[in-house]
């Protein structure tokens, strides 16, 4: 495995882990803020009306769904499985909030812009074209798959 320099790297991709586990959390807490209304959230209810006000109806669908995709997105994140999938449905999340809230604002999260969200996105984004990296279920499912691939070769070439 090359290391980015070129040269053959020794270790796991811890860094793209640590990204991993950071924006796992925020996806957490935000997720759990909105479905459960714990760490200064406002639950499903506060959620909604927020939604509704938005003029994103059925506003309590759609905070049960951002809400689950938000807790369970980064559930997955923080366990490394499903890193792809769960950094693009959280993508279109945080891409909907910009376009709903925030576009208008501006960029700078003083005023309420987009800021946040858009380094979100590239923290996914870096995710999807890197992996998971080190300590996650995704990299060792594909090191197994990776290793019975070469078992099935060798059998078939008779090494």
């Amino acid at each position: 495995m090359l290391n980015g320099y070129g040269e053959i790297a020794s270790i796991p991709a811890y860094g793209p882990a640590v990204l991993r586990l950071v924006v796992g959390v925020v996806f957490v807490a935000h997720g759990a803020q909105k479905l459960f209304g714990v760490l200064g959230g406002d639950g499903l209810s506060g959620t909604s009306a927020a939604f509704s006000q938005m003029g994103l109806e059925p506003a309590y669908a759609f905070a049960v769904v951002v809400g689950a995709l938000e807790f369970g997105g980064g559930l997955l994140l923080l366990v490394g499985a499903l890193t792809f999938f769960a950094s693009l449905a959280l993508v279109l999340v945080r891409t909907g909030a910009i376009w709903k809230v925030h576009l208008a604002h501006g960029f700078f999260l003083s005023d309420n812009g987009y800021e946040y969200n858009l380094t979100l996105i590239a923290a996914l984004v870096c995710l999807m074209l890197a992996g998971p990296g080190a300590l996650s279920i995704d990299r060792n499912r594909a090191s197994h798959a990776a290793a019975a691939a070469a078992g099935r070769a060798r059998l078939r070439w008779g090494a």
